[in-house]
């Protein structure tokens, strides 16, 4: 394994500045490159920007690499830095809700951003990156660090492996980092949100040695009060990503820093258990006490090579690391009546994460008769060791209320104590391994691809007392998930699709009590658990304008206590979904971006917490003829009711969310433009839960963002 340290890997340092030297040094004699898009460590580099340039025409899906949409048989969007730009995106939740299929929740208890995929939840530290899972800033990431957000809806275990944090089973998100295109770019943006956050950007990139080379930088800072008042958020970041491209060897390699700082931000609201949800407190207020805080700051590093040993065989090797260093002070409250009124505990932690990651494969190209095959073999292993430790208040708790919020006296953290703040032991360790292997077989000329393929993957998680650093728990389990997929393409605008393939998550382990009574089998250690899923679906691609329509039926165990009190499977949960997206150029100044998905999950006869079963999204960008330089963009956001308890007694209203937007891109000279940007979302200055839930058995709820405005000038000089 990669050694780390608290500060920054020497291991990671020593290959980003020896890819910068071979680099340097091997071109010379070199003759001119030229980069798709952005260069990575793939010969294909990206996939090329579909019409109107907001998604791409495919994207990485996984282990079988970079594919296009109408040759793969997943459901899978690549949202751009186009769009990102344009909508002026701050994370990667904000890019996602352009998707009708993803909502954005909360991680429990904290700031974390959680992705709800056809129902089920994506942790943002199991998001990966360029491939890599584990990498990138555990509870959020700005978006000054994304080149594409890749999303791919449905189980995905044999794909990417199982996450490591143990979700993903609906979904997978895959970052991809920025690049050095054919062009140099010099750019600077400066912008402020009402409430006052100011925002200040650079982005520059060079490419060296007659193309072979090419080196890109990102600065950024965000600091002030939000347009939530009392909240306010510091941001800092630098990422660097170099790549160096041969004949037959390609190399690149990131380096990124984030300082993420929150101060009382909106918490996470509980209602009382048979209690109706009451109206959502006034969205641009916060009810946070001044005293909550989180801070998070990140070191991450990667390196990707790919070689071609010859016209058949490429082989690839990537590796990556994370220092991690969180602290936070929390009063989630919960609501005990319709007046409003809460009771709240402070809750303190600390946390540092160590992971290290890689990965190695081969591809294989060759023919048996008419039969093309491109057989892909890979294994991975990761590694987290984290540290923790926390503190309560007393568990009186302190009282508020969400339409009248007052500040109180921070209390004393001393009520229940795990570990020491200052010095957190290791508490937690996970390790996963994975090997794996798929045959993508064309027949009639390429005109019906079969894809066929196993892994076999391996969990081990270590728990330890956060006051002695003593084991407490152990885990290790391995599973093997199978894929299917077919593609035939119909002519080139329309192809059907089917699969199926399975989600994968560690097995609980049965708790000591259960209902004030021993549980028969405490202690009990069960096997990965699967989410098996189904899928079929036709794609659209018009030149133009694209689209698709999905059908997709997933079933996943659901663990408890039975009427003996032993915990084992007590059912299943089922969801069923339709969905129908759309994109790219309508007209000559009308881009599209959207659809609708519908999804019913059923748990014993009720629906899941957090499961709305329609949602939709419409963005229209206009581009009028007489008015050079100007775009106008709306998009609106429709949520459907869904429930905050497993009995479906709590019911959390539908939404809608109306954003509009505006940019004039002006010339200033030579080779210069100035764009000017101005966005409103929510345009109507709502106030609405956003969101039900976010991790697994939990129906808290999140406060939605009220009226913001957003104005920035970006010059490319």
């Amino acid at each position: 394994m990669i050694s780390t340290n608290p500060k920054l890997s020497a291991v990671a340092l020593a290959v980003f500045a020896a890819l910068s030297s071979t680099a340097f040094a091997q071109t010379a004699e070199l003759p001119a490159v030229q980069v798709n898009a952005s260069a990575d460590a793939s010969a294909e580099g990206l996939a090329p920007e579909y019409a109107g340039g907001q998604v791409a025409t495919g994207g990485r899906v996984g282990l079988l690499g970079t594919q296009s949409n109408m040759d793969t048989p997943f459901a899978l969007t690549s949202y751009t830095s186009t769009l990102i730009q344009n909508q002026q995106a701050a994370s990667v939740g904000d890019v996602l809700l352009n998707d009708p299929a993803v909502r954005v929740a909360r991680g429990f208890g904290n700031f974390q951003q959680v992705y709800l995929v056809r129902g089920l939840p994506i942790f943002s530290d199991d998001m990966s990156y360029n491939g890599l899972y584990g990498l990138l800033p555990r509870q959020y990431l700005a978006s000054e660090l994304i080149e594409r957000v890749e999303v791919l809806r449905g189980a995905n275990a044999f794909l990417n492996g199982a996450a490591p944090g143990g979700s993903g089973l609906g979904g997978a998100i895959n970052v991809v980092p920025k690049r050095a295109p054919n062009y140099d770019i010099n750019q600077a943006t400066v912008g402020i949100q009402d409430g006052g956050e100011a925002y200040l950007a650079g982005d520059f990139a060079r490419r060296f040695n007659e193309g072979s080379t090419g080196v890109r930088a990102t600065v950024a800072k965000r600091d002030g009060d939000t347009s939530v008042d009392g909240e306010s958020r510091e941001l800092t970041l630098f990422a660097v990503g170099a790549d160096f491209r041969s004949d037959k060897l390609r190399i690149s390699a990131d380096l990124g820093y984030q300082d993420h700082k929150l101060q009382a931000s909106q918490p996470n609201v509980t209602i009382a258990a048979n209690l109706a949800i009451p109206a959502a407190p006034r969205a641009d207020r916060s009810i946070a006490q001044p005293w909550t805080y989180s801070n998070a700051e990140d070191t991450f590093a990667t390196v990707r090579a790919e070689y071609d040993f010859n016209n058949t065989v490429t082989g690839w090797l990537a590796g990556g690391v994370r220092e991690s260093n969180e602290a936070g002070n929390f009063a989630n409250p919960t609501v005990t009546n319709q007046q409003g009124d809460t009771n709240s505990l402070r809750f303190t932690n600390t946390r540092e994460d160590s992971v290290q990651t890689a990965e190695a494969g081969l591809r294989f190209k060759f023919n048996t008769g008419g039969v093309k095959h491109t057989v892909s073999t890979s294994a991975s292993v990761f590694e987290l060791e984290s540290k923790n430790a926390f503190a309560f208040s007393s568990f009186a708790g302190f009282s508020g209320n969400i339409y009248n919020p007052m500040p109180v006296d921070e209390p004393p953290a001393n009520a229940f104590l795990g570990g020491d703040l200052g010095n957190p032991l290791v508490t937690a360790k996970t390790e996963t391994s994975s090997l794996a292997i798929a045959d993508t077989l064309a027949f009639l000329n390429d005109q019906l691809l079969v894809t066929v393929g196993v892994r076999r993957q391996t969990i081990e998680s270590t728990s330890f007392d956060f006051n002695s650093g003593a084991q407490t728990d152990n885990y290790s389990e391995s599973a093997t998930t199978p894929v299917a997929g077919v593609v035939y393409k119909i002519n080139p605008q329309y192809s059907v699709y089917a699969n199926y393939i399975e989600g994968l998550v560690r097995g609980d382990t049965a708790p000591t009590t259960a209902n004030s009574q021993p549980v028969t089998n405490a202690g009990q250690v069960f096997k990965p658990f699967k989410t098996e899923q189904t899928e079929i679906g036709l794609k659209y691609d018009g030149g133009s304008v694209g689209g698709s329509v999905s059908v997709f039926q997933s079933d996943k165990p659901v663990y408890g206590v039975d009427s003996n009190n032993t915990y084992t499977q007590v059912d299943d949960q089922t969801n069923r979904g339709l969905e129908i997206m759309a994109f790219g150029k309508a007209s000559k100044t009308v881009t599209v971006l959207g659809g609708i998905s519908f999804l019913n999950t059923d748990v014993d006869g009720k629906d899941a917490i957090g499961a709305p079963q329609r949602q939709a999204n419409v963005g229209v960008e206009w581009s009028p003829e007489q008015l050079t330089g100007f775009a106008f963009e709306t998009r609106a956001l429709y949520t459907s009711s869904q429930y905050a308890n497993s009995a479906n007694t709590q019911e959390v209203p539908s939404w809608t969310r109306l954003d509009m937007g505006v940019r004039y891109v002006m010339p200033v000279g030579n080779d210069q433009a100035l764009t000017l940007r101005a966005r409103l979302d929510n345009v109507t200055d709502r106030n609405y839960w956003a969101s039900s839930g976010g991790f697994p058995g939990f129906g808290y709820l999140t406060i939605g963002n009220p009226r913001t405005l957003t104005v920035s000038a970006s010059l490319d000089f």
